[in-house]
């Protein structure tokens, strides 16, 4: 399967589980990976939870590249991590590219749809 018709798949699977009817996006999968490193389950998160979800989410799935390294949680449970090495300077399409490939390999390591 192609890295396109995957993503497509996991976003048909993410929008029927929890899109309510709506189409989701990457930005969308991002904070139920956020979520998911959480392990808190689904709860009211104020704005900046949820700019620290995705935060979460971007730091485990780059860590797959190297680029971040998880360091442990905090006394509330919030994971933390430290980079390793710096991005390379990216095009914001080519940022999109590889969150989106991050997420493919996120979903099929975590057995959730591939």
């Amino acid at each position: 399967m192609k890295k396109s018709e995957k993503w497509e798949k996991l976003i048909e699977f993410v929008s029927n589980e929890f899109g309510d009817g709506e189409v989701l996006d990457l930005q969308a999968v991002l904070f139920l990976i956020g979520i998911q490193e959480l392990g808190q389950g689904y709860r009211k998160f104020s704005k900046n939870e949820k700019l620290d979800l995705l935060h979460i989410a971007i730091c485990r799935l780059l860590s797959n590249y190297g680029y971040y390294e998880f360091k442990g949680r905090d006394e509330d449970g919030w994971p933390h991590y430290s980079i390793n090495e710096k991005l390379p300077a990216l095009k914001p399409g080519e940022q999109k590219v590889l969150m989106k490939e991050a997420a493919i390999i996120y979903f099929e390591e975590n057995n959730i749809l591939f």
